[in-house]
């Protein structure tokens, strides 16, 4: 038997998500809650094997319950469909996310993982993740921005080269090599040449 804690400051869905939950024979709701002090009282002394913990409820959040909660085994349970809250659950200590438009099949699933010690992520967050990650990747600098000159000078800035070392390694003038600089920190946005040279070491297996 799992035994459950629900904390939400909503009456109707701590009493509906219940009666979902209890038409599993393996789950076992053993108190419900409408505020996080509360929750941290009823978890720290029953310790049941998941609470179901929600985001906004009063008088502190639900992220700065789970700080209080670990190690306990929490879920975040929230109405924002964002990955910003799910990273902000799991750094605080809970193992699962899931939202609000989940399906019962889903926070059963939810259960299921974290009370074997996995991390669960729900569809809907994990969707939103992917998306966000494809879209930094297609929006980030790349070494194939630079011109072959402005990768050449960026090696040479990686080398711990100066301005003037580099304009007497080209042999050009010192004003051009500024202008370059100026250009290869724009195109990469970069800050500085400190930027720049670790920029360059990852990337080093990009550059012919």
């Amino acid at each position: 038997m799992i035994r459950i804690v629900i904390a939400d400051d909503h009456k109707l869905f701590r009493q509906t998500l219940s009666e979902v939950l209890q038409t599993n024979p393996a789950y076992e709701v053993i108190a419900q809650c409408e505020d996080s002090s509360e929750a941290v009282d009823i978890v720290l002394a029953e310790k049941p094997d998941i609470t179901l913990m929600d985001i906004n409820i009063a008088p502190f959040s639900g992220i700065e319950a789970v700080k209080r909660m670990t190690p306990s085994r929490v879920i975040g349970l929230s109405m924002h469909a964002h990955p910003a809250y799910a990273k902000k659950m799991m750094k605080a200590g809970a193992m699962g996310y899931i939202t609000k438009n989940s399906s019962k099949e889903e926070i059963f699933a939810g259960i299921r993982e974290v009370v074997k010690g996995n991390r669960f992520i729900c569809s809907e967050i994990k969707d939103m993740l992917s998306h966000e990650t494809l879209t930094e990747a297609e929006t980030a600098p790349h070494i194939g921005l630079l011109t072959r000159r402005e990768l050449e000078i960026a090696g040479f800035i990686s080398e711990g080269l100066s301005s003037k070392e580099i304009a007497g390694q080209l042999q050009v003038a010192l004003k051009t090599i500024e202008v370059h600089r100026h250009n290869i920190l724009k195109k990469l946005k970069l800050k500085n040449a400190s930027n720049l040279v670790n920029f360059m070491h990852v990337n080093a297996g990009f550059i012919s």
